[in-house]
């Protein structure tokens, strides 16, 4: 599967932005899906994850509450809805696949497909 990641840009803090990521292929709804991010001098992170219908997510402290994640298995795309945004979340957000429509996994080495990511910017 191929993903093509969209939305971020400029905001400012408290404002929001939603992240889209579009997948190739016939088969998304046999992939578990998550968002991570990495800012400039530190490793990739977990943002959310969700299950094959969305029924199912999981979200880095971090965000928690700020952050939304949701998909459209018709359109073939994730998303990230991001509101109060911060300052620290400033980084490239990096949609991910994993084959296998459960588990809500966190760590990077357990997807297989990612996006070219997209930079998201918050100034204070």
């Amino acid at each position: 599967v191929q993903l093509q990641a969209s939305g971020g840009g400029l905001a400012q803090a408290g404002g929001s932005l939603r992240l889209s990521c579009a997948a190739s292929g016939r088969t998304f709804s046999s992939y578990a899906m998550g968002w991570f991010r990495q800012a400039p001098g530190k490793e990739r992170e977990f943002v959310a994850a969700l299950n094959w219908d969305g029924t199912n997510t999981r979200y880095a402290d971090s965000v928690k509450g700020r952050f939304t994640i949701s998909r459209d298995n018709a359109e073939n795309t994730v998303y990230l809805q991001m509101s109060s945004l911060k300052p620290e979340d400033t980084a490239v957000y990096y949609c991910a696949a994993r084959f296998g429509q459960v588990v809500l996994a966190t760590q990077t080495y357990e997807y297989t497909y990612w996006g070219q990511g997209t930079q998201v910017t918050v100034s204070s």
